[in-house]
């Protein structure tokens, strides 16, 4: 849009001033009555904003229709998943041109061997266990919650959210009659377990502030009102879980905050009995259990920062018992196991990069030996262990991707170490990986810290200093932005835009020591060292210091909101999805959904003036300046309850009427999806229409067409 457009006039919210004292000092917020959802004011107000967004980017319609069709046409639209096996069949998924969901069936095992399937037609002996098209008629938002099929093969448990608050409704399908027996539980949380005779099945409640709080035991076939409650967690900083063990023995609760973790574990043969601890909860203690045969093996903290492995007798109820297999060792964060009858699967990560370590195991049970590493030749790489429900099996599903290699399911021989590639997912329209380049970079962040970033462009694009680049960026939770391929990002890529992955700290991609460099009182070395990565993109040539953009979604919103206002002037664009940007008034607020929890991550500001002035000299929504901001797209969903949208909402309102920025060149602008949670909406048509506007906005202020 040029500067000779004719303007058009951006909502202002009206100001409110709401005064709050904060330790001693009043605080002013004059937008904080855009929380309330129900005030149609309120309504009002974002629908004004969507019309605003749809106004200054109706120029972007041929853009927007180009890039939703590169997507689509390098999908293969009618596809079939890897079929898994798990007892007595070959469970699978698989979608049709046209169709906004999958369609999840299994055919009989037969004489064993993975049955060769064509994805354009329904498999012989296909049972549809749950069509997600029929589910999803009449509802403008679907998503599932739970999908859980009893061990016996004969009942189905599955959980719908039907607008995006991320509470479900939990149904049992009887499935060898295809009736639904049971509709009575509804409005839970993530997960369910099933008893082993499938008469009872476990499930979550969440409070009012959305935190998993309770596991409940519902009898198939009655009242929900007769439900029992068989654990309620009253730490306001924890959450929980409840699942099945992979063989199919357990019913297991999960307990973890950000510090500590238990886990309790019930016999699925005793379902009225009582759960047993594995090991009490100590503080600053973490720990996960995979239960296997008459072992339990535990990945934990207890002895070092980046965790180790242990084995406990089956029946262990203190950390006592734990017996080390495999040493702790700086640097590589073990993150996790999967147990086999006669091998471990142990997932690493070293040098930023993930590996899984196959441990083989002796007639005793115990690893023989150091196994060796699943190999991947590639630069910058993920890999992970694949759907793998079968306890006795020599055969590992494992997931292999990168930056310019699409998702790849291998089956690894655990005794030989041969991979064999089963799928390698199907990119259309003369895709070549050739064609691309990947690299690791290494910029050098305020302190001296070498912070990695990966890097995908066009194979013929040179570091030559004009190229337009985006650099996407999270850095909390211990979280990790492993390398991925993205149908949609080669819309960026083919157009000769950069596309790089700041691996900042905060996150875990380095182990537990740069997830604790960028938490606490440390969190600002999150915001320095995205600013160092995209210093270092300019100064190797990679990116054109006038065409760099910028984006983060959720915690890594908030890293949005604090580069633009410690340095505005290093973005061109700016897109914020979902974004945690008014976080001081969040965390200031116990009754919200996450506050308490949050507090181990963040800082509690309740309580402690240093932290109250740590988080306000960082947050975005109180550190706007004037002078020229870039151009920015914030993004929300009406329902989100993870971040709500008044956070983007009021961080646009407080933008508009602060920066310096030409509103038409540079555009502040808010979208809102009316029924839709944290992941934006969920049929893959509408998400790819949703990416394709994202997409559109962002080549455009970088002058890519």
């Amino acid at each position: 849009m040029t500067a000779e457009t004719t303007r058009p006039t951006p909502p202002v919210a009206a100001r409110r001033d709401t005064v709050r004292s904060h330790h001693g000092e009043d605080v002013t917020d004059s937008y904080e009555w855009l929380r309330d959802k129900e005030d149609a004011e309120v309504v009002a107000h974002l629908e004004a904003e969507n019309a605003y967004t749809e106004e200054m980017t109706a120029h972007l319609e041929g853009l927007r229709s180009a890039v939703f069709g590169e997507i689509k046409g390098r999908t293969q639209e009618t596809d079939l998943s890897v079929p898994v096996r798990h007892r007595d069949w070959w469970y699978y998924s698989r979608t049709v041109e046209g169709q906004q969901y999958a369609v999840h069936g299994r055919i009989a095992v037969g004489d064993g061997e993975r049955p060769e399937l064509d994805p354009g037609r329904a498999p012989e002996g296909e049972q549809v266990l749950l069509d997600g098209n029929a589910e999803a008629e009449g509802l403008e938002f679907f998503s599932l919650g739970a999908f859980d099929v009893s061990a016996s093969g004969d009942r189905l448990a599955y959980a719908v959210d039907a607008t995006g608050d991320e509470r479900f409704d939990l149904r049992i399908k009887d499935l060898t009659t295809g009736e639904i027996v049971d509709d009575a539980v509804t409005g839970i949380g993530y997960g369910t377990a099933w008893s082993a005779d499938t008469a009872y099945i476990f499930y979550t409640r969440v409070d009012d502030a959305w935190r998993p709080h309770q596991v409940w035991r519902h009898e198939v076939g009655t009242d929900a009102h007769t439900d029992v409650l068989v654990y309620q967690e009253d730490d306001e900083r924890f959450w929980m879980g409840v699942g099945t063990s992979r063989d199919d023995r357990h019913v297991v609760i999960g307990l973890g905050s950000k510090n500590t973790s238990e886990f309790r574990l019930l016999s699925a043969e005793d379902p009225l009995g009582e759960f047993r601890v594995v090991a009490p909860r100590e503080e600053g203690v973490e720990y996960e259990v995979e239960p296997a045969g008459n072992r339990l093996w535990i990945v934990h903290n207890r002895a070092h920062r980046d965790f180790e492995l242990a084995v406990a007798p089956q029946g262990s109820t203190s950390a006592e018992d734990w017996r080390t297999v495999v040493p702790g060792e700086d640097g590589v964060r073990v993150s996790g196991v999967d147990a086999f009858s006669g091998h471990l699967a142990l997932s690493l990560r070293r040098d930023g990069l993930t590996q899984v370590q196959i441990l083989p195991l002796s007639s005793a049970g115990l690893p023989v030996g150091s196994g060796y590493q699943v190999p991947v030749e590639e630069e910058v790489y993920s890999i992970e262990t694949g759907a793998n429900p079968t306890y006795d099996t020599d055969t590992l599903q494992v997931v292999v991707e990168s930056l310019v290699t699409p998702r790849s399911i291998y089956d690894l021989d655990l005794v030989s170490g041969d991979l064999d590639l089963v799928k390698r997912q199907p990119v259309l329209g003369g895709f070549d990986p050739a064609d691309y380049q990947q690299h690791r970079l290494w910029a050098t962040a305020e302190d001296g810290t070498q912070v990695p970033i990966s890097l995908v462009a066009r194979k013929d694009l040179a570091p030559d200093g004009t190229n337009p680049g985006l650099l996407y960026g999270y850095g909390s939770y211990e979280i990790s932005i492993d390398p991925y391929f993205s149908v949609s990002r080669l819309s960026y890529l083919d157009r000769g835009v950069v596309y790089a992955i700041a691996h900042v700290r905060g996150g875990g991609e380095m182990g537990r020591g740069w997830y604790e460099q960028g938490r606490l009182e440390h969190k600002r070395n999150t915001f320095t060292d995205f600013l160092a990565c995209a210093d270092h993109l300019v100064q190797s040539g990679w990116v054109a210091p006038d065409r760099l953009a910028a984006e983060g979604r959720s915690a890594g919103g908030l890293l949005m909101g604090a580069v633009l206002n410690l340095a505005p002037e290093r973005f061109r664009v700016v897109h914020a999805g979902v974004p945690f940007v008014d976080a001081l008034t969040t965390i200031l607020d116990p009754s919200l959904p996450l506050t308490v929890g949050e507090w181990e991550e963040w800082g509690n500001p309740v309580e402690s003036a240093q932290i109250y002035e740590l988080m306000r000299g960082y947050t975005p929504y109180e550190n706007i300046r004037a002078v020229d901001y870039p151009a920015i797209l914030a993004t929300t969903g009406l329902n989100d309850t993870r971040v709500f949208f008044v956070e983007p909402a009021k961080w646009v309102a407080r933008l508009r009427e602060t920066v310096t920025s030409d509103p038409v060149e540079r555009p502040v602008l808010l979208k809102t999806e009316m029924v839709a949670g944290h992941g934006g909406k969920t049929g893959r048509y509408d998400a790819w229409h949703e990416t394709a506007f994202e997409i559109a906005f962002m080549l455009d202020q970088l002058g890519v067409g």
